[in-house]
């Protein structure tokens, strides 16, 4: 009769452990605080700042899909539904900290100091929409999945090396965390305990992939513990919450405990890009009706009302204000001058091979007729 060997090691066990993270939420979709214990580390002040540069990003989400159909505008990446993830995130960060943005993270740039015509410029490939000033502590938007978070583990390196008391953060979907350079930005930080905030948004797609299939991993905020780095999740529809987790992150980064990993649970309402992709051949009408319930602008608002600081009429005015803004950055960008081919191979070579000076010799000489 063989002998049975003695278990060791339950896997199903250890299976189970991964699973153990708790989704930080404050703000019911009532827009009421669940734990009455709890306050907003906000004065009322920075309360109706934060929702009206999340009602801002929704308006430039609505009028820059219409600038898209119009062809007055190029690459798009919609944000709506992703208000609290993104720009409750970057509420919790200074001036002085820097932002390595994804292509969906244009609100978060432009609320960090960007002028919203370069944001413009970006999107319709215009090299000046990539000229930042020195003192502007960002990079322009990363089209590459997942390159960002090489970049962030440098610079966040480069503060510590500084002794600044200063944080690099940082943007990817879920999809994101897939690929290598993921790991190795959030294992590169961790090994040196650079001041980092790594932020995954998880808003259910991959373009058109679940999240389910392109991980075995029952969350993304506990693959930071394979780089030895704390990891959290957090409902990404709730303002509040995401702002709270992003602060502290900020603050445990900056005393010299190296980077966080956050993974916000949010969805975007349209499809990934503007560019030819239908969420209809993937998405159910039930799925995006579950997360319409959580909107984000919704739950805030309800909030802001109930403390009697909110009202229609101001959200009405302030939308118009923002349609104002939005005009007069693509009217501005609609009246420079757009490149010339010869600029453009100009721009590719440090050096200019032959064959290319006679290609920019040609399209100069039709340039000037």
């Amino acid at each position: 009769m063989q002998k049975m060997s003695k278990k060791i090691i339950d896997f199903e066990q250890l299976k189970e452990q991964c699973d153990e993270f708790e989704t930080i939420k404050l703000l019911s979709e009532e827009g009421k605080i669940i734990d009455p214990e709890w306050q907003p580390d906000l004065s009322d002040e920075e309360l109706i700042e934060l929702f009206k540069q999340m009602l801002w990003s929704r308006t430039l989400d609505t009028r820059s899909t219409k600038l898209n159909r119009q062809g007055r505008l190029g690459f798009y990446a919609p944000t709506a539904g992703e208000e609290a993830s993104q720009i409750a995130s970057n509420f919790a960060m200074e001036k002085e900290d820097f932002v390595l943005p994804a292509y969906r993270d244009v609100p978060q740039l432009v609320q960090h100091g960007l002028p919203l015509y370069k944001a413009f410029l970006w999107s319709r490939g215009h090299v000046d929409g990539n000229k930042y000033p020195a003192d502007f502590n960002a990079l322009p938007p990363q089209i590459i999945i997942g390159a960002q978070y090489v970049q962030a583990a440098g610079v966040a390196l480069g503060f510590k090396l500084k002794g600044q008391k200063n944080v690099a953060y940082t943007y990817t979907g879920d999809g994101g965390t897939s690929q290598g350079d993921f790991y190795e930005g959030i294992n590169f930080a961790g090994a040196f305990q650079a001041p980092a905030v790594f932020i995954v948004q998880n808003n259910g797609f991959a373009i058109s992939v679940p999240r389910e299939k392109q991980t075995a991993a029952k969350t993304l905020a506990q693959k930071a513990v394979a780089a030895g780095i704390p990891g959290v999740q957090v409902d990404g529809m709730d303002a509040l919450a995401v702002y709270e987790v992003t602060k502290a992150a900020r603050d445990f980064a900056i005393n010299g405990n190296g980077p966080v990993l956050i993974e916000t649970l949010t969805y975007r309402y349209g499809p990934h890009t503007l560019s030819g992709d239908d969420p209809k051949r993937y998405r159910t009408k039930e799925t995006d009706d579950f997360w319409r319930e959580k909107d984000p602008l919704v739950r805030m608002r309800k909030f802001l009302i109930a403390k009697d600081l909110w009202s229609q009429e101001q959200e009405e005015k302030y939308v118009e204000e923002v349609k104002t803004e939005i005009n007069e950055a693509i009217d501005k960008v609609e009246n420079m001058p757009q490149q010339k081919i010869s600029e453009y191979l100009k721009n590719t070579f440090e050096e200019v091979p032959a064959n290319i000076q006679a290609a920019v010799e040609y399209y100069e000489a039709k340039e000037a007729k």
